[in-house]
């Protein structure tokens, strides 16, 4: 398929339409004076009863001559502003021109500057606002490499040493190491799942089903699945959801993701003989889900990254008891998803979650 036609850079096109316009009017005057004004001029020298033949011929020739030189004047006057006006407004398209080029290129510290608030200065604020955009997705994709390069060198590291160290006779081919290999691999498998479930999340707009969902049952099948871990760490569940009745617009599959995640975490890092608790309410439009439960490993400084991938408060904690740190990551995209909001705080050693969803409209 053949490429478009290249007719030359657009400030010369934009000049040509302007001489042309330019020129269609000095054509049009011209001949106005030649078959109007004259005509009209002769027919007053005669009532004047001057001879009409020589002073028509005196004015057509000033006429003429003073009309090629502001012509001319015009044309090149014309010609200047019209270069200078349209250079400031291409300018900047120029410039977004080569910053596409270097993003393309893999350069995403691209922008350009904004020096208007016409429609050229709210394209150039549009292409800044693309270029963060990509720019913070692309350092997202460096960091994401770099953390599941890190967080999967753990296991494959201690499952080739115990591979070695079996070929070598070390350790002898006994059930203990066997089983040891299996934890290993069965932490590396729930490493690569949690990734997986982590972009199944980040790509979750695109595929929710949304439907009326009552919230409460809901939460307490959220609650059963985890019933027996509150009961071996002896934490009292405290749920209070007012009014009872209270429906989410939401897809119940991804939604009992989130749930899960945050019972996850309370099992986790609430500590033994103490409360968790879910509050619920509402307002108008909106569903607000709190979950609270003290924490003694968090300080203030945790809050803003608590939802970042692969971070966890307790940096002595291993894996094996710490989970990977992307739970809390894969609640936060799916509220966004569903056009949420999450946010976190820490009060007196109590750790809330609070979580605003869009109610379910009442028909």
């Amino acid at each position: 398929m053949p490429g478009p036609k290249r007719t030359g850079p657009l400030i010369v096109k934009l000049l040509g339409i302007n001489v042309l316009i330019i020129g269609f009017v000095i054509v049009a005057v011209w001949l106005s004076i030649d078959y109007l004004a004259a005509g009209y001029f002769s027919e007053l020298m005669e009532i004047y009863h001057i001879d009409p033949e020589a002073s028509h011929t005196m004015f057509l020739h000033a006429a003429h001559r003073y009309m090629i030189w502001a012509s001319v004047g015009a044309l090149v006057l014309a010609a200047l502003f019209c270069f200078l006006l349209m250079r400031r407004v291409l300018t900047p398209l120029s410039l977004m021109t080569r910053a596409s080029l270097g993003m393309a290129s893999g350069d995403y510290s691209q922008r350009v500057p904004v020096h208007s608030r016409d429609e050229i200065g709210q394209l150039a604020a549009a292409f800044n606002h693309m270029a963060d955009g990509l720019q913070h997705l692309e350092r997202q994709r460096t960091q994401l490499m770099i953390d599941v390069a890190h967080e999967l060198k753990t296991p494959l590291t201690n499952i080739k040493g115990y591979l070695e160290a079996l070929v070598d006779g070390v350790l002898p081919p006994s059930r203990k190491n066997f089983e040891l290999l299996q934890e290993e691999t069965q932490r590396l498998v729930q490493l690569v799942e949690n990734i997986l479930r982590l972009a199944r999340a980040e790509a979750a707009s695109k595929t929710l089903f949304k439907e009326a969902l009552a919230l409460a049952p809901l939460i307490e099948k959220a609650l059963a699945g985890f019933r027996f871990q509150f009961q071996q760490r002896s934490l009292r569940v405290n749920l209070n959801i007012r009014p009872t009745d209270i429906s989410l617009w939401a897809d119940p599959r991804m939604m009992g993701q989130v749930l899960r995640n945050l019972m996850e975490n309370a099992a986790h890092y609430t500590p033994t003989e103490e409360v968790f608790t879910i509050q619920v309410t509402q307002s108008a439009g909106a569903v607000h889900l709190r979950f609270s439960n003290p924490c003694r490993s968090l300080t203030q400084e945790d809050l803003p990254l608590l939802f970042e991938r692969f971070y966890r408060s307790e940096k002595s904690r291993s894996r094996q008891f710490g989970g990977a740190g992307i739970g809390l990551a894969i609640v936060k995209e799916l509220v966004q998803a569903h056009d949420g909001s999450i946010a976190a705080e820490l009060d007196g050693g109590q750790f809330t979650i609070q979580i605003t969803l869009p109610q379910a409209q009442q028909f």
